[in-house]
C-alpha cells in the first residue's frame, strides 16, 4: 500500500494473492469501483455467499452439492469449512493496517492446524 518494503507488506500482497486465487478475481477487476476491493468484496461475502464468490475451478468436483433452481448454489460441508478457513486467513493478511495484519509464523501455524484436521 505504500513505497516501502516490508515484512506486512509481503503478509499484504500474501493475503491478496490467495483471495485471488480463491476468487478467480483479480485486484484490479472492473467490478471493483467505488471503493469496493478484493479485499471488501470478500468480507462482505463471507460465509452467506461462499458459493457465489469460490472460483468452482478449484472446487474439487466430486464434492460439490447441485444447486436447485429456489436455492443458490451450495458445497460439501468440508469443502466449505476450509475454504472459509483460508478466507479468513487471507483477510488477516490483508488487512488495510499493516500492525492489525496476522504474521507469518501465525499463518503457517493456522494452515498446519488446516491441514491437519482436513487430511484424515
Amino acid at each position: 500500500m505504500g513505497s516501502e518494503v516490508s515484512t506486512e507488506g509481503d503478509v499484504y500482497s500474501f493475503g491478496i494473492l490467495v483471495l485471488e486465487m480463491l476468487t478467480g478475481r483479480r485486484p484490479i477487476d472492473e467490478m471493483f469501483e467505488d471503493g469496493l476491493n478484493l479485499h471488501n468484496y470478500v468480507k462482505i461475502s463471507i460465509p452467506n455467499h461462499l458459493p457465489q464468490i469460490v472460483d468452482p475451478n478449484i472446487l474439487p468436483k466430486g464434492l460439490k452439492v447441485a444447486a436447485n433452481n429456489q436455492n443458490p448454489p451450495s458445497m460439501h460441508p468440508i469443502v466449505e469449512k476450509c475454504l472459509l478457513s483460508l478466507f479468513r486467513i487471507a483477510l488477516a493478511c490483508s488487512k488495510e493496517s499493516p500492525k492489525e495484519r496476522m504474521s507469518m509464523v501465525d499463518v503457517i501455524r493456522e494452515l498446519h492446524l488446516i491441514k491437519s484436521s482436513f487430511s484424515s
